[in-house]
């Protein structure tokens, strides 16, 4: 069992989906669709109603070619929003930064778990953060290249690395998820072989996130624009589901939720 906020979540034998908020004027797929209070805390209320069991907030759009803001200006979006659905919702919040000063803002704003996209390895702040608040931390497969030997050896490698980082800094593994970074310093081969081969995480020994959301391989598989991935990410999902991931970052709630439970059901009772 791993606790998220106030919740226990199975991860040996459930699954579970995260709900995106992109609280920016410019997401690669709903930029500036939720950049207002009232319809973010809507778009959050859909969402449970929908099947989320967690909502991952996040303030900077992390899409390729996206220009870097400032801590200050990331934690001036993501902290007040944090702070309203919290306070309107009981639902564990994720944060989706990579930046401490954001990470401790949102922790201090009731933040209940991080998610950053460069594992621990852009700023080790974070995980010291993670250790001192025992929340869990969602660690994704990310670089700077994509000099690889060997594609998935060395995607298990940094992994590897970055555990090692939160497990120095104190963070226990209990409160460890790991993510291969689908869309991050990985070709569109890559990015396919980084689902396919989600088994081969998940024998390191921690649970695992597939973000896959309306991403580029998907529009690169099908030639569809980001709007029109949404059966693309429920594909994926149903293999995740599969290959033994226990989390979903998504943003198509409904759809991917009951394809998930539908592949639960296969697993559980088709044998």
């Amino acid at each position: 069992m791993m606790k998220i906020g106030e919740r226990l979540f199975d991860v040996d034998h459930d699954c579970y989906i995260m709900g995106i908020l992109n609280y920016t004027p410019d997401s690669f797929s709903d930029g500036g669709r939720w950049n207002d209070r009232d319809r973010a805390l809507r778009h959050v209320g859909e969402m449970i109603e929908e099947g989320a069991a967690i909502i991952d907030i996040g303030g900077e759009s992390t899409r390729p070619g996206h220009v870097q803001i400032s801590a200050q200006e990331e934690i001036d979006r993501v902290a007040p929003i944090i702070e309203l659905v919290k306070k309107n919702y009981d639902i564990p919040v994720s944060v989706d930064s990579y930046k401490s000063e954001v990470v401790e803002a949102a922790l201090k704003a009731g933040a209940d778990m991080i998610n950053d996209i460069w594992g621990f390895q852009y700023d080790r702040r974070v995980a010291q953060l993670a250790a001192a608040y025992d929340v869990p931390c969602c660690l994704m497969h990310n670089r700077e290249n994509r000099d690889y030997g060997d594609f998935m050896t060395d995607l298990l490698r940094d992994m590897e690395a970055s555990v090692a980082i939160g497990r120095e800094a104190g963070v226990r593994d209990e409160n460890m998820i790991l993510d291969p970074g689908v869309g991050f310093a990985k070709n569109h081969e890559q990015n396919l072989t980084a689902i396919h081969r989600l088994d081969r995480l998940k024998a390191l020994g921690f649970p695992v996130l597939l973000g896959t959301s309306r991403k580029s391989t998907l529009g690169y598989v099908l030639d569809l624009p980001a709007d029109q991935r949404v059966e693309a990410t429920v594909a994926t999902t149903v293999v995740g589901v599969l290959k033994g991931a226990a989390f979903f970052r998504v943003h198509d709630v409904k759809e991917n939720y009951r394809a998930m439970r539908m592949a639960q059901a296969i697993v559980r009772e088709g044998k």
